[in-house]
């Protein structure tokens, strides 16, 4: 049996950072050096100096979209609010996560509210599958007066731009959204989002980089490399049973090209590391090499890896990551990663030296 037990913390909650600092390269990097078990502290703004000119730096260039849709039930005028997960661009019919008094009917609606608590679009409701989720569809008819999605064709994410919110973890301000997180819970090189896909949370070591720090890097001869994994709600969801073994990874759809996998096999080949920034770029980088005989290759489709001890990494060589929940997925990865008695002593040091964990919190490079 392997014990989820094994990748549990107690964390004062003072230490749950609520907001970023001010400049993001402010933010404390813990440097942990597997070979020598040793752990130092910096900062973000000292990456172009920890960083060799021969490493590739990969970065998850997904966007995060304000996945999170807050209005009432049309008829009853009762509170609702859901999450966006996906939608099928063939029949254009959304699924949902939601939450809400009393039993939804299939053709009722759902009255949309933006960010200033007005009236906007409705979704008609189709149903539910077994999990729960709520299927519904857009009603194009109900924004034809809006000047920003009226048209015979509006996309989700135009309609999430118009009406969502962003989708703040739990954790901090009890998941209370604030204008400021619309560009602070956003990475600077963000790009990548689909018609029917994007993330729902941010890849949040990338959270850390500005662009003037991209180009300090940059200017020292590493090459930094983009990969895309549209995050998934899983990601906010805990491991479940004892047995870690047991746990069914959710889903989500990723993307290398074939320039990017051979940059990183030339810098590898010259010495170089390929520095994967979060957990999301690990799980690109190592879902095409496990679909590839351990080689990195063009990749694109959904993946349901799940990386614990003793996983051998076929693509990564160093990473960077934010401090994780307790018996997370994410801490059990970073401990296949690192080993876990020096994961688990890292944490210690940071919450002793009064680090900030989580989402807007500090960070580290495993190397």
């Amino acid at each position: 049996m392997h014990s989820l037990e094994l990748y549990d913390y107690t964390l004062p909650r003072e230490r749950i950072a609520q907001e970023p600092l001010r400049n993001r390269v402010d933010a404390r990097l813990m440097l942990i050096n597997r070979a020598r078990g040793t752990i130092d502290h910096h900062h973000v703004r000292d990456l172009p100096e920890l960083l060799r000119a021969e490493d590739s730096l990969v970065l998850n260039n997904s966007r995060v979209v304000p996945a999170r849709l807050v209005g009432y039930r049309t008829r009853t005028e009762g509170r609702w609010q859901g999450l966006y997960l996906r939608s099928d661009p063939t029949t254009g019919v959304w699924e949902l996560l939601t939450k809400t008094r009393g039993s939804l009917q299939s053709g009722e609606t759902i009255t949309l509210q933006d960010r200033d608590a007005r009236d906007g679009g409705q979704l008609e409701v189709i149903g539910r599958d077994d999990e729960g989720h709520l299927f519904v569809r857009p009603m194009l008819e109900s924004v034809q007066h809006d000047d920003a999605l009226a048209g015979d064709k509006v996309s989700p994410t135009q309609w999430l731009e118009r009406f969502g919110r962003v989708p703040i973890p739990p954790y901090i301000r009890d998941g209370r959204m604030v204008d400021a997180d619309l560009v602070n819970y956003q990475t600077v090189f963000a790009s990548e989002r689909e018609e029917d896909k994007a993330s729902v949370a941010a890849p949040t070591a990338g959270l850390h980089f500005t662009d003037t720090l991209l180009n300090q890097i940059a200017k020292g001869q590493t090459a930094i490399d983009e990969v895309t994994l549209h995050v998934g709600i899983g990601t906010f969801r805990p491991i479940e049973v004892d047995d870690i073994d047991l746990h069914a990874m959710h889903q989500e759809w990723g993307r290398i090209d074939e320039a990017t996998c051979r940059s990183i096999q030339e810098r590898r080949a010259a010495g170089g590391r390929c520095v994967a920034v979060g957990t999301t770029s690990v799980r690109v980088l190592e879902s095409s090499a496990a679909a590839n005989s351990g080689t990195l290759q063009e990749w694109t489709g959904a993946t349901d890896l799940f990386i614990k001890p003793p996983y051998k990494f076929a693509a990564v060589d160093a990473l960077m990551t934010n401090f994780h929940l307790p018996k997370s997925s994410l801490l059990v990865l970073v401990s296949a990663f690192a080993g876990r008695d020096l994961i688990m002593r890292a944490y210690q040091e940071a919450i002793q030296a009064e680090y900030r964990f989580f989402s807007y919190g500090d960070a580290m490079l495993i190397v």
